[in-house]
């Protein structure tokens, strides 16, 4: 009968050793993993990868918003017009 392994990591937060059947999985503890949670929300972490969306990258180079400003003023005249 072969053996029955247990898989064991390190919380990546303190580096414990922590199983795979703990319950705060793969980190050691609740503290632990609210610490990394924190480091996701604060933007220490990050995921990144190249944009391949020729729209998104146009908007971020030249910094313009999704919706450029003259299709607000439109909207603008438009609600103008209605209302008079």
């Amino acid at each position: 009968m072969p053996k029955r392994t247990i898989k064991t990591l390190r919380c990546p937060t303190c580096k414990t050793i922590v199983q795979a059947k703990d319950e705060f999985f793969p980190f050691c503890s609740d503290r632990c993993q609210m610490i990394d949670l924190g480091k996701w929300a604060s933007g220490a972490y990050k995921i990144s990868s190249p944009i391949l969306d020729p729209e998104v990258l146009e908007n971020i180079s030249g910094g313009q918003s999704p919706r450029p400003a003259e299709d607000h003023e439109d909207d603008d005249n438009a609600t103008r017009k209605h209302s008079s």
